[in-house]
């Protein structure tokens, strides 16, 4: 973004990366599936890079109010110091409190969830998606919450699915009845507390019952949690889990 404004450009979107989406290894991928088909659409985009800091949400849903202002304060002023405009995230946590808690601060956004920005290309003629290699695989959509429930966003995600002329097969909690993965409100920074069963183990055998080859998601924790869930039911050779961007990078191996 500093290269944009020295040459006096504004991009035509601004792409928040997210902590998840820059240091974690799974999530990278996201991200580069994500730029691929920026890239593919001729979007004119840029990144904060190391002025990109991470939003507040882990600080926020522990109870931190204070470190939370803090850092939404330092990304408020690097955002309006750039007039920046249009955002979009591959992060429902990020997508949630650049969207719902930052106008309160004075961060005044247009901000596109990742399945959201693609579904609007898709819309517009600017992106192309085919079948490919996932064509008539059985899927099942695991709903991010601060997606779903928070926000309301059930069909992006599953609009592209379609496209990918995937057989769509429901869990038997979706949608607005959808199951947390368990790494929301910060948990995923934390061991759960005793109980009978973890919460991503739960949510893994509910999508292992619809028998899909893929379990699509659209948020980096949540593909930690079901990949780990997967992982603890010892199911890796049958199951993958992936983002709804991932999957139509890959679907023509871009």
């Amino acid at each position: 973004m500093a290269e944009y404004m020295a040459q006096g450009k504004q991009p035509e979107v601004l792409f928040w990366v997210g902590c998840a989406g820059s240091f974690d290894d799974r999530a990278k991928k996201i991200t580069k599936a994500f730029v691929k088909l920026l890239h593919k659409a001729n979007i004119d985009f840029a990144v904060l890079g190391t002025e990109e800091s991470c939003t507040g949400d882990p600080a926020k849903r522990a109870g931190n109010e204070f470190l939370f202002q803090m850092q939404a304060m330092t990304n408020i002023e690097v955002l309006n110091g750039y007039e920046i405009k249009k955002i979009v995230t591959a992060c429902p946590h990020c997508f949630n409190t650049i969207k719902n808690e930052y106008p309160e601060l004075g961060g005044n956004y247009e901000i596109m969830h990742h399945t959201q920005f693609l579904k609007s290309l898709l819309d517009e003629g600017r992106l192309k998606v085919e079948g490919g290699k996932f064509k008539g695989k059985k899927i099942t959509f695991h709903d991010p919450c601060y997606l779903g429930r928070a926000n309301g966003e059930y069909e992006a995600p599953r609009n592209l699915l379609e496209k990918l002329e995937v057989e769509m097969v429901e869990m038997k909690r979706n949608k607005k009845h959808g199951l947390c993965c368990g790494a929301g409100g910060a948990q995923a920074f934390k061991e759960p507390e005793a109980g009978k069963k973890d919460i991503n183990v739960e949510r893994t055998e509910e999508a292992m019952e619809t028998t899909s080859e893929i379990i699509a998601t659209g948020c980096p924790f949540c593909m930690m949690m079901m990949t780990d869930g997967v992982k603890a039911k010892n199911a890796e050779n049958n199951i993958q889990v992936m983002d709804v961007a991932e999957m139509i990078a890959n679907a023509e191996d871009l």
